[in-house]
């Protein structure tokens, strides 16, 4: 999907590519490992209210079909990170948020959250899935792209629990704007509707 990255040969290489036809490679970034355990699989946002147990099938079924549910990143082949990348009308939570409100009538494409995998923390896959989100909305024929992320200062650093939903200053760096501020908060920082306009 996205054009692999190396900047040299003893770099690895860095690739985005859809969820379609990969749910294995989306729960070894996402799912839950401990037998019994439970866990969001990517539903806190589209269906809060099917069972820990039913999550996997649900999105295995998402992984089935075309536009899917978002993008994994992949290093050396590894599926290494992933963000949920979807109409906002397929986001549950989303149609239903007095947090985050509506710009507009046209349905955007949301980069709700994303996930690294320990290990593979600090090399820049936020970049990389934001950017391949992006490709995939408009390879799906997105005219506008959303994120909630948080609001951080140029020094500041998030940790993972708060800044799975991004940062203002990684889409800022991708040609968002921020499109108006809402009243939902990630970690006790204000949250911001950051919107790129894809026609």
């Amino acid at each position: 999907m996205q054009t692999v990255q190396s900047a040299g040969d003893a770099d690895p290489a860095l690739e985005v590519r859809s969820a379609v036809g990969r749910f294995a490679d989306f729960a070894e970034v996402v799912g839950v490992k401990k037998p019994g355990g439970k866990g969001c699989w990517c539903m806190s946002y589209r269906d809060s209210r099917v069972s820990n147990e039913e999550r996997p099938e649900f999105m295995r079924q998402l992984c089935d079909m075309e536009p899917g549910p978002g993008v994994i990143a992949y290093v050396d082949d590894a599926p290494a990170g992933w963000c949920s990348v979807a109409p906002r009308s397929t986001y549950r939570r989303l149609m239903n948020a007095r947090t985050i409100p509506f710009l507009g009538e046209r349905d955007a494409w949301v980069a709700v959250c994303f996930v690294v995998r320990a290990g593979y923390r600090g090399r820049g896959l936020m970049h990389a899935l934001l950017d391949g989100a992006v490709e995939h909305a408009a390879a799906h024929g997105a005219e506008v792209v959303e994120g909630y992320p948080v609001e951080v200062s140029d020094d500041e650093r998030v940790d993972v629990i708060s800044g799975y939903v991004g940062t203002t200053r990684l889409f800022e760096a991708h040609g968002f704007h921020r499109a108006g501020p809402t009243s939902g908060r990630s970690g006790g920082r204000p949250r911001w509707i950051m919107r790129r306009e894809l026609a």
